[in-house]
């Protein structure tokens, strides 16, 4: 049996040392202002990114990776003897993963698998900590693959959008929606179902109370949560992270709670202030 080989994208959310201790490849994906472009993670990050947004009043526009950049990074693996599994973000909501299929395509090689996560940020990146504790258990790629297909429908990826600054200026909702949002102070909660987003609840108020209703509808799910992992992945939202993780500590029985950190691709649709949790059912 060939090693494996897990590759993903910058999408994935997963912090940079689980990335190094699960032995994961990054492809980035390009974040671009103007005629100027940036690799996601690699030389642009969100801090950076929000102070470019303050300074020129509009927000970066994000580009999949190319079918080139996954042929460097198959071939890469595939000559030193791996099979190689891609998971990344959704097919629904970037054209990366279909650069993937024509890498694979490319390269004609039947050591190449790839999985469509249906998800994004740190949801495909539980399932690619998932997959890692597959191989680690001696798991052939098949049975990963499958594993993963069972698991997929079964990830509860949910948000909390902090400011409708990005909504708006991303044409992501209209200005009287935003006018009006930002007045109540409403604070969406955005779900990933079925391999697309759709608004959840919409509570009003500070951060916190939106949060707590993210903590409520997984303390609910408490008996049903799988015990490996949980995420909570937030753009520069470290005091509302902080508190969700003590709370989630406090009430669910998961063997790790990480909190990680949303890469430029995401927090550029999301906006600062953006938490969400992230879990997996049994």
């Amino acid at each position: 049996m060939n090693p494996i080989k897990l590759v993903t994208d910058s999408t994935c959310d997963l912090s940079k040392e689980l990335i190094s201790t699960h032995d994961i490849s990054v492809v980035p994906l390009f974040v671009n202002f103007g005629e100027e472009s940036f690799l996601d993670g690699v030389t642009l990050n969100p801090s950076t990114m929000y102070e470019m947004v303050e300074q020129r009043g509009i927000l970066p526009k994000t580009a999949a990776a190319s079918p080139g950049m996954f042929v460097e990074v198959f071939e890469e693996y595939l000559n030193q003897g791996y099979d190689i599994l891609y998971l990344g973000i959704g097919s629904k909501f970037s054209a990366t993963y279909q650069s993937a299929k024509v890498a694979k395509e490319t390269i004609q090689s039947s050591k190449v698998f790839l999985v469509d996560s249906q998800n994004l940020s740190s949801g495909s990146g539980l399932l690619l900590l998932k997959a890692a504790k597959m191989r680690q258990m001696g798991q052939d790629i098949e049975t990963i693959v499958r594993e993963l297909q069972f698991m997929i429908p079964k990830i509860r990826t949910q948000f909390v959008i902090s400011t409708m600054e990005y909504l708006h200026k991303g044409g992501r909702c209209s200005s009287i929606a935003a006018l009006f949002g930002t007045l109540l102070k409403i604070k969406p909660i955005i779900k990933v179902v079925n391999g697309a987003m759709e608004v959840g609840k919409k509570p009003r108020g500070p951060i916190q109370i939106a949060v707590n209703v993210l903590m409520e509808e997984a303390i609910i799910q408490k008996d049903s949560i799988d015990p490996d992992f949980l995420m909570i992945t937030h753009s520069v939202a470290d005091e509302a992270a902080q508190y969700a993780s003590i709370q989630l500590h406090q009430e669910l029985q998961v063997d790790s709670i990480y909190e990680t950190s949303a890469g430029c691709v995401i927090s550029s649709h999301c906006g600062q202030g953006c938490i969400g949790v992230i879990y997996l059912l049994k």
